[in-house]
Formats: structure tokens, sequence, C-alpha cells
């Protein structure tokens, strides 16, 4: 695989690269992600899916065609035969990083098309969740809990934004990710809506949980809105407000914090019912 130099920060494929790098949006006009780092790109080939680009840094190039393992880069790639390779030198691959230490990899992926949320599927909905560590975080806590789908509301931080994406650390890829819905797009999820409350519901260790479900996680400061009360409330498969003991006694927990507990419990009454691998 011979790979084509690029040396110049005006180059056209730099300058896109840049723009979803320093953009939080541009993904949505370019329908393509630019994902930092070794871990991200290892997590999406690992899904068998293709990347259009792989950039590489001249010194983890050099690694790659020696075929030796250390740093910059843990391992070798194997990638698919057509995807594009592009080497550039460190200062232009700095040009392209929201981190202080830039990697010596990236690679550019075209986004599933956008489809609409599907019924039945355990899912994870963000009620306007505006800081994107949190986001990210709930995205590998879904995951790894066995929910299959995340359907962000309008209002709610970008999905695909290179900080989310960087907090996700892969889960993105295990994923069927909706952004910008409406409250009523709830209704069609077709599953018991578990609303998590700092002030009132079920405690979370007492409640029975149904499965599969949704759990609503609201906006960092407000909780989940009116609107979305409301929608839920008149829901087929009915509502069911949630929250956490805290012995403590603080007055709430982090989004992110909050949402791995009830995914994790959820996860865990699963398995208790034989429906969870490993729990």
């Amino acid at each position: 695989m011979t790979p084509e130099l690029i040396t110049s920060k005006d180059n056209p494929l730099v300058k896109r690269l840049r723009a979803l790098a320093n953009d939080t949006t541009a993904y949505r006009r370019d329908g393509s992600v630019w994902l930092e780092g070794d871990h991200l790109l290892r997590a999406l080939l690992a899904r068998a899916e293709v990347p259009e680009v792989v950039v590489y840094t001249e010194a983890a190039w050099a690694q790659q065609v020696a075929g030796t393992s250390a740093v910059p880069v843990p391992q070798p790639l194997e990638l698919p035969a057509q995807t594009r390779c592009v080497v550039v030198p460190m200062a232009v691959m700095k040009s392209l990083s929201g981190l202080e230490s830039a990697p010596h990899l990236g690679a550019l992926w075209r986004l599933p098309a956008t489809t609409e949320p599907q019924a039945g599927v355990p899912t994870v909905v963000l009620d306007r969740l505006q800081d994107p560590g949190n986001v990210g975080s709930v995205l590998r806590s879904a995951a790894a809990m066995g929910f299959r789908q995340v359907v962000a509301l309008r209002g709610s931080a970008a999905l695909w934004a290179p900080k989310v994406l960087r907090a996700g650390m892969g889960a993105h890829f295990g994923l069927h990710l909706v952004e910008g819905a409406e409250a009523r797009a709830l209704t069609g999820l077709s599953l018991p809506l578990l609303m998590t409350s700092s002030h009132q519901g079920e405690w979370l260790h007492q409640a029975v949980l149904p499965w599969p479900c949704a759990w609503v996680l609201g906006h960092e400061g407000q909780g989940v809105s009116a609107e979305l009360l409301e929608v839920a409330a008149a829901a087929p498969a009915g509502m069911h407000p949630i929250r956490i003991a805290q012995p403590g006694g603080e007055e709430s927990l982090n989004v992110a914090a909050a949402a791995a507990i009830c995914l994790h419990h959820s996860a865990t009454i699963r398995g208790r019912n034989g429906g969870g691998a490993g729990l």
C-alpha cells in the first residue's frame, strides 16, 4: 500500500479534516467524522467498518512499514484495501487535533444514514444534555450495559462532536444513534419509560425494572422537561419515575454518574432473569 504524502496545511483534505476537528456540528454538513487517535480507529475497525481515509504522521507510517509495535502506535494496523492512506508531518497533524498532545493517527469515516428511532430496542434518551463529556460517558455506559440505541432530543449536545467522540471511547460504533428527536418520538419506542428524578419516584434499589426499557435522562440543571413528562405520562407502555438513594445527603448526582448506576441496575436485573451474558 503506497500512501499519499501531504505536507501543506492548505491541502483540500487537510482543510476538510480541520473543519471537522474544530466545528462541533460540521459533521452534519459533511456527512463524515474525524476520529482522532489509535483507540477510536481500532474500535471502528473492530466493528468491520471501513474508514474513508487513514492519516498517519511520518513517524507512525515508518513504524507501520517496519511492522514494529512501540510508541507512537502500539500495533501496526490492518486496513481494508479501499481505504486511502495519507502521511503528513507532525505539524499538520497538530493542526487537526483538539488535544494538547496530538495523536499520530486519525481517520475519516462516513456516517451511517440518518434514521428514525427503532421500536422495542433497549434505549437511552437524552433530554437536552449539554456537556459533551457527560454525553460521551452516557454513550459508553449504554453500550457496556447492553442498551443498543441512544435517542438525543432536540437541544442535546451533538452526538458526533469531537469531545463526545473522545469521551465515548468507541461506544458510538456499537449504538444506533438518533439526533434531534422531538419529545413525541418517545411514544414510538413502544417501551416502558423510566424517568430519572432527584426528588420523586420509586427508589432504584427497590424497583422491579422492566426489560427492555428506555431510560430518560434530563438536563444537567433542570432535569427532565415538563413537556417530556407530559408525553411520557400518556405513553402506552407506561412511565415510571425513578430516583437513586443518596445516604450522604447530596442534592443530586452528575448525570453521567446517575446513568451508569441506573443502566448497571437494569443490566443486573436482566441478568438475574437469564437475559444478560456475564451478569
